[in-house]
């Protein structure tokens, strides 16, 4: 199974698209799984809508 690349709150999106919350970054799984947001390349990845808190992003 391959790695799958992540992102965290604070970075530039290297791609436009449509990304998802994969893990809060202190505290591992989260239930906001499926949260889904649309950046463009260059854009910050903002922390979890819904808790305000720092985030794993992945590809969705």
């Amino acid at each position: 199974m391959a790695n799958k690349q992540t992102y965290k709150t604070g970075e530039k999106a290297p791609e436009s698209g449509l990304f998802k919350i994969d893990s809060l970054v202190n505290e591992g799984s989260t239930n906001e799984g499926d949260t889904e947001i649309r950046l463009e390349e260059g854009e910050q990845f903002p922390p979890s809508p819904s808790s305000n808190k720092a985030v794993n992003w992945v590809k969705a």
